[in-house]
């Protein structure tokens, strides 16, 4: 029968809650009370039928491109799952990095996608290497799917390697998939979108991991004008129009960016300082150290990971998510950007469960 689950969602929104949550992967919500809207604004029904303009607009100019270019989406990963769809059919050649976050396989799997791998290794620092892409492609190739920043790491990957990986698709006819939704969180000097890199590049991103209001499910997907016409009708079949009010609130928020980015970069900072001095503290993990995003995925050195984390909710009241959805095993991630004294709890609390 064709894959039609996600064991990490199922986990997710059952399993992974604790009084000291360690498990999540976006920032804390942004108050809907300190977002500067006149509730008279606000409407029900509108012009929204193959996506609202105004929020279009928001959008090509948050990225420099064209309006045409831009597909709404409820989230990064019904961004993913369009974007997928209307690219591939069963049986094609998709190739995904290694690890990779669970529900883009889950994607693949239910489109009855033929998946190959490429390793981005722990020891070469999660790094892509666009040799070992090189490597695996093959004539039937027809998606190279990649996070940036990497999910579950947070390792950013240049462009002068992205635009290698563009080539090589390039010289077999092939597209690449990029979900962008973490890469807001290099704070300084943000990269520009790699759709702007060649028109092989695809992107999926949203405002839900960097700037608190996962509510609102602002998604989108970037993509030449022919092709994002086939997202957008592709999407009929699966939520037709999007809620009017969000799409109202997100152009809001989108007005805002600054201030929203902001209010949570402090958070995430001050939690990347208490991780960085925690596991230099701790000789039973090992973490590849990165400067931005809202993760780390810390290996622990010896034992049973999930027997680990199944011991710190139980007994220490904190969650993180482990490894096995992201294909390793050994491995869990710790998400930052929530509450700081929260967090310092968190890590505590982890310190003691490991002795």
């Amino acid at each position: 029968m064709r894959h039609k689950h996600s064991d990490y969602m199922h986990w997710s929104k059952t399993q992974s809650r604790a009084r000291f949550n360690l498990a999540t992967s976006g920032v804390a919500p942004f108050p809907f009370r300190e977002l500067p809207i006149d509730l008279k604004d606000l409407e029900i029904n509108g012009d929204n039928s193959y996506g609202y303009a105004p929020l279009q607009q928001a959008i090509a100019a948050h990225h420099g491109i064209d309006p045409e270019c831009v597909v709404e989406s409820a989230g990064t990963s019904m961004a993913n799952h369009l974007a997928m769809a209307a690219i591939i059919e069963s049986g094609y050649e998709v190739l995904i990095e290694h690890p990779a976050y669970g529900p883009i396989l889950d994607i693949a799997h239910y489109l009855e996608a033929n998946v190959k791998r490429f390793r981005r290794p722990e020891e070469n620092g999660w790094a892509i290497d666009p040799e070992e892409v090189r490597r695996c492609v093959t004539p039937k190739t027809r998606l190279v799917v990649i996070t940036n920043l990497h999910n579950p790491t947070s390792v950013l990957t240049q462009e002068s390697v992205l635009r290698e990986i563009g080539e090589i698709a390039r010289s077999i006819g092939a597209l690449v998939l990029v979900d962008e939704v973490y890469l807001d969180a290099v704070y300084e000097n943000t990269p520009r979108t790699s759709f702007h890199l060649g028109p092989e590049f695809v992107v999926t991103s949203s405002l839900t991991k960097v700037y608190g209001v996962s509510g609102l499910r602002c998604g989108w997907i970037l993509a030449q004008p022919a092709l994002a016409w086939k997202m957008r009708c592709l999407n009929d079949l699966y939520s037709a129009t999007p809620v009017f009010p969000g799409e109202l609130l997100s152009v809001i928020a989108f007005q805002h960016l600054d201030l929203l980015r902001q209010r949570t970069r402090r958070i995430v900072e001050a939690d990347r300082k208490l991780l960085r001095d925690f596991l230099r503290q701790q000789s039973s993990l090992s973490a590849v150290s990165t400067e931005w995003g809202t993760t780390s995925f810390p290996r622990l050195v010896n034992g049973n990971a999930d027997a680990f984390l199944e011991r710190l909710r139980s007994e220490f009241d904190t969650s993180a998510a482990p490894g096995r959805f992201f294909e390793m095993p050994d491995h869990f991630r710790i998400g930052m950007g929530v509450n700081t004294e929260m967090f310092a709890e968190g890590l505590n609390r982890t310190s003691r469960a490991l002795g």
